[in-house]
């Protein structure tokens, strides 16, 4: 009998997290009485060879594989399909039909397709004037759809040639400039902080939801993910448990260690220890943190709430503090601010202050090699080490 190790052919392009390819994993470090004798048996005497496989203990084990070995159990399918991060699915499923349904109207064959295909289904999305990224997308699904099928993967060269060179025109066009949210630094953060109420539930929820989001450096998703419960107050200051993120998508978690500020309106712990006070005064004291908040000024899961959908607040919802706080404080280009602001103002400052690169990323879960933290870096080591400053302008 030949014993198979399956080939992985649902690799993910888009959005997966780290892989450890030791294999440690696969070895625990001790094993229960039961493991220790079945894995003595298995390597005993009681295994007999015969043409079409052997006998283990007296049970026929069969090379061949059967009709059942090809196909996954209900609940096997329905954990493979939760897999991918919310967000991947639904992009993928939107992407999938928009494919299938130009391969239906141009006559050619979804699955498995040709790099002549592809490279026209790019042609195509360039003709609708999509973004580069997001045909970027559409490959990596297609691509991953192949994979999933069992089929092997497409080559690609083709449609990345048509691809590059749609890049190259997309980016010469007016209009097309990619305008990235500007990094709420630690000054833009006060200014915001300044103009937010601090005696209203809203008011102390948004200053909670923006100083935490610059200290943990968070992204949405882990914002609006975070229970009272990933919350610790040790004597240092605040421990925050990320149960799953973007790098890491097998959700081993991870904490994330902020110590008290040196500023009372912009301190962490204290702007989240206010906010905590807040709903256990309104009887919550487990469950979502950031909170929605209807017109009336009550809290989501609180009595009498009248607010619709659930009792998180959404990535929406946090852009829009963000943006409104702008708004208040007067900055210029106000609507241009969003909630990834904090994340990479977050960078920005530790940089500023000459933090090494590895601790930035690792206080904000970004892997020590990822372009966008080494970015940040450099956005501000291009004006402290410009030779140009040494000139005598």
């Amino acid at each position: 009998m030949t014993l198979e190790r399956p080939d992985d052919t649902d690799g993910s392009i888009l959005g997966g997290g780290d892989h450890d390819v030791d294999g440690t994993d696969a070895f625990p470090e001790e094993q229960s009485p039961l493991e220790t004798v079945l894995a003595r048996r298995a390597l005993g005497d009681s295994v007999t060879p015969r043409d079409n496989g052997v006998i283990l203990d007296g049970v026929a084990i069969v090379g061949e594989r059967r009709s059942a070995d090809e196909h996954v159990t209900e609940e096997a399918a329905r954990l493979i399909a939760a897999a991918p991060a919310a967000n991947t699915t639904r992009a993928y499923a939107r992407i999938w039909a928009g494919y299938l349904s130009w391969c239906a109207a141009t006559g050619r064959t979804p699955l498995p397709t040709t790099g002549a295909t592809l490279a026209s289904f790019v042609a195509e999305l360039a003709g609708r004037g999509l973004a580069p990224a997001s045909i970027d997308q559409a490959l990596a699904c297609v691509s991953s759809a192949h994979g999933k099928a069992g089929l092997p993967r497409p080559h690609t060269t083709a449609a990345r040639d048509a691809l590059r060179a749609y890049r190259r025109a997309w980016s010469t066009t007016a209009g097309n400039t990619v305008r990235k949210a500007p990094p709420i630094t630690i000054d833009i953060l006060r200014s915001l902080i300044d103009h937010t109420p601090d005696d209203t539930p809203t008011g102390i929820r948004d200053r909670a939801a923006l100083v935490l989001g610059f200290a943990l450096m968070g992204r949405r998703s882990e914002l609006t993910a975070l229970d009272c419960e990933h919350l610790t107050f040790p004597r240092q200051g605040l421990e925050v448990f990320i149960p799953m993120s973007k790098t890491d998508q097998d959700a081993a978690g991870q904490s994330v260690a902020i110590p008290y500020g040196s500023h009372l309106a912009t301190c962490p712990v204290r702007s989240v220890q206010a906010w905590l006070a807040v709903l256990h005064e309104h009887g919550i004291t487990t469950g979502a943190l950031l909170r929605p908040i209807d017109r009336f000024g009550r809290i989501g899961g609180a009595p009498g709430w009248a607010g619709r959908g659930g009792l998180r607040l959404s990535g929406v919802t946090l852009n829009t503090i963000v943006k409104n706080a702008a708004l208040r404080a007067g900055l210029a280009d106000a609507e241009r601010y969003s909630a990834h602001g904090l994340r990479a103002g977050g960078a920005t400052t530790l940089a500023d202050a000459n933090v090494p690169t590895g601790k930035i990323a690792e206080q904000g879960r970004w892997k020590p090699t990822s372009p966008t933290v080494h970015g940040y870096v450099r956005a501000v080591d291009r004006w402290k080490d410009n030779p140009m400053g040494k000139a005598g302008l």
